[in-house]
């Protein structure tokens, strides 16, 4: 047979697995140069939504056994990962190549949260970072890493949206790579650090804190996480939108959580004081709530913010005198 009439080389079969915000994107930029024989996520949303749009099956169960059972069923070619919250045993490492994305420069910042953590930091840069996967957590060879800047203001949703464009951009090269044998830059583990797992309990505010710390936190949770709390009462307060007040006066008698300014003007914020400045609040939501303005919940300077003893004594002498409490000893 002449070079003329040889076939199309196969493309690489692969199974994507992801359960996070991150997987829309490594789907489309795998499925653009690989044949992606399937989809391990939970649920129905745009991303499950996207791979029967292409064909392609999706696999809702997440668990490893569930994710043994696929690589062993249909034999793919490699593995790639992008939002995944376990660690894989050795066992299923060896079967074929596993590639993983994680959003940090490795070797700094394996673990969790890493996108959150960057924003709470107060880093200036974070990376995308495309691995082999093997023995340790995000331990394995570098196949493609790229700064990814932080500006001021950006919030986590920012964040993740242009980390994602990068993933879209750069991962099926990367896998490619893999494929040929190459396993990547060696990781100097001396240089490791790490981020804990963050719980939804870790985004209530600590009104005592530092404006900045505050306004970092806030940055951290916007969607696609529910937000920063607080407590209006007993009840939660979520805290959408919010940023150091432009022009607040000093403030040398202050009790953080304190509500200073209430705006009439028509913008609809609330300004808190914090431990050492003032918040101004944008926009909140009450449960499960639609975002409004923050005026139209916190209507008083004499609304304090945040769990206070003062409300947990009034809960409970409620309670006691409608029966319903604890009798006293």
């Amino acid at each position: 047979m002449s070079s003329a009439e040889v076939g199309p080389v196969p493309r690489a079969r692969v199974v994507l697995v992801g359960i996070g915000p991150t997987t829309l994107d490594a789907l489309d930029a795998l499925a653009d140069r690989c044949e992606v024989v399937a989809l391990i996520r939970p649920g129905d949303d745009d991303t499950t939504a996207r791979a029967a749009k292409l064909g392609i099956p999706v696999e809702p169960g997440t668990r490893v056994a569930d994710i043994e059972a696929v690589v062993e069923r249909l034999a793919p070619d490699a593995v790639v990962v992008s939002s995944y919250d376990r660690i894989l045993p050795d066992r299923l490492l060896a079967r074929c190549p596993f590639v993983n994305v994680h959003y940090s420069p490795l070797p700094r910042g394996r673990g969790r949260a890493n996108v959150n953590w960057a924003i709470i930091n107060g880093d200036t840069e974070t990376a995308i970072t495309v691995h082999t996967m093997a023995p340790g957590l995000d331990a394995g060879g570098i196949l493609h890493q790229e700064p990814v800047p932080i500006g001021p203001r950006d919030t986590v949703t920012d964040l993740y949206d242009r980390l994602n464009a990068r993933q879209r951009a750069v991962l099926a090269d990367a896998v490619l790579r893999r494929l040929t044998g190459d396993e990547g830059d060696p990781q100097d583990h001396g240089q490791a650090t790490y981020g804990c797992t963050r719980l939804p309990e870790d985004g209530e505010i600590d009104w005592s804190a530092p404006t900045a710390d505050t306004d970092r936190l806030v940055r951290s949770l916007t969607p696609p996480y529910p937000g920063a709390f607080t407590h209006l009462g007993l009840e939660p307060l979520r805290i959408l939108r919010a940023e150091p007040s432009p022009d607040a006066p000093r403030y040398t008698g202050r009790v953080p959580g304190r509500v200073v300014l209430v705006d009439r003007s028509g913008e609809g914020w609330v300004e808190v004081l914090t431990g050492d400045g003032v918040l101004r609040v944008h926009e909140v939501a009450q449960g499960d709530g639609p975002p409004v303005p923050a005026n139209t919940v916190v209507k008083s300077v004499k609304t304090t913010l945040g769990v206070r003893t003062a409300d947990l004594l009034a809960a409970l002498a409620a309670l006691r005198a409608s029966g319903t409490g604890p009798a006293q000893g």
